[in-house]
């Protein structure tokens, strides 16, 4: 059996890195995909690529690391511990670690390598000499005339290169921030001046939308078909959005109301509400209560934020909390987003 070798950081999985698994796989009965990086590049965790590999290419053989995987591996089966090699690392300290990736954790050697790459012929010479026996570098579009991208370019500007990733890969791309907050706490006002600031899109309340069209009658089963109709809201956001998505509430806020109103939660939407963000950011109630004949009153407010505060703090998701004026929460909100690796957000 010919097995052949590609590996890569596919941060993010673009449609060269398609095309050259594409050639390799058309050349071998077997294929490994093998994928790591130290330090991690944002909006790319392992987990994430895993599920890009998993869906595109099921009959390969993938393994995507870090150092989690690696030890789980030596507490398993007694191997030395070992620890993922820095992206700077000298090109045989990664070429060693990948022989020993294919020895150790997979049971087999490979026959070819497959690379776009001016390192391709010096890493299958190594990879030769660790296996004892000849492994072929197979190069493909070295000039990278057939896609011509790269993934540190989409890394900068996703909303430029849209063309070059797979549908289910831009989505998960877009960052989604959402905003949570009580009654009256400018949530809907930042969202919308944050989405203008960002050059992006946001998704409204669709709960608000309709309490006003039901003239506050809602039922228990309105509850999650609120939750149903803002997660697809959301969806449908992502196909055209490029760079983020604004999100003015969550589920979790319709479980809030579902809580109060009824004292008990339909178990889907107690599932839905665990949606995660890339961001959270709840506003605080520090603006003047605002009644427009459907709010209850400041202390109802109070309570909602720290019921938020308390959910988010059980469920481990980070958050952070702005306050002032509309224009201080957008430079606020900005100064967050790039913390928590959030920026650029760019639209096309």
């Amino acid at each position: 059996m010919l097995t052949g070798l590609v590996v890569g950081k596919f941060a993010p999985l673009h449609k060269g890195h398609e095309a050259l698994i594409a050639f390799a796989r058309a050349q071998c009965d077997r294929l490994v995909i093998l994928s790591y990086s130290k330090p991690e590049l944002p909006g790319c965790p392992p987990e994430r690529r895993a599920a890009w590999l998993a869906a595109l290419y099921p009959d390969a053989v993938r393994l995507v690391l870090d150092d989690t995987v690696l030890a789980d591996f030596a507490a398993r089966t007694g191997a030395p511990a070992r620890a993922l090699p820095d992206n700077d690392a000298p090109d045989e300290v990664h070429r060693a670690f990948v022989a020993w990736v294919c020895r150790a954790m997979l049971g087999h050697t490979v026959d070819r390598v497959f690379t776009s790459e001016a390192y391709g012929d010096g890493f299958a010479a190594s990879l030769a000499r660790h296996f004892d026996h000849p492994v072929q570098h197979v190069p493909f579009d070295r000039p990278r005339a057939r896609v011509p991208i790269s993934a540190t370019a989409l890394r900068a500007d996703p909303a430029l290169h849209r063309a070059f990733l797979a549908p289910a890969i831009r989505r998960d791309l877009v960052r989604r921030v959402v905003l949570l907050g009580g009654e009256s706490t400018g949530k809907s006002t930042l969202a919308a001046a944050l989405a203008a600031r960002l050059g992006t899109c946001w998704v409204p309340e669709y709960g608000r939308e309709l309490w006003e069209l039901r003239g506050g009658d809602l039922r228990f089963d309105d509850l999650l078909a609120i939750a149903r109709e803002q997660i697809a809201r959301e969806e449908a956001a992502l196909e055209t959005a490029t760079g983020g998505v604004v999100c003015d509430t969550s589920p979790l806020v319709t479980m809030f109301y579902c809580e109060t109103m009824f004292g008990r939660v339909d178990p889907e939407l107690r599932m839905l509400a665990e949606r995660r963000y890339d961001a959270t950011l709840l506003c605080a109630g520090d603006f003047p209560f605002v009644q427009d004949g459907t709010r209850q009153d400041t202390a109802f407010r109070d309570r909602q934020n720290a019921w938020y505060r308390s959910q988010l703090d059980r469920a481990g998701t980070p958050y952070r909390t702005v306050r002032g004026t509309v224009g201080a929460r957008v430079e606020h909100a900005l100064r967050d987003l790039g913390d928590l690796g959030c920026l650029p957000i760019k639209s096309p």
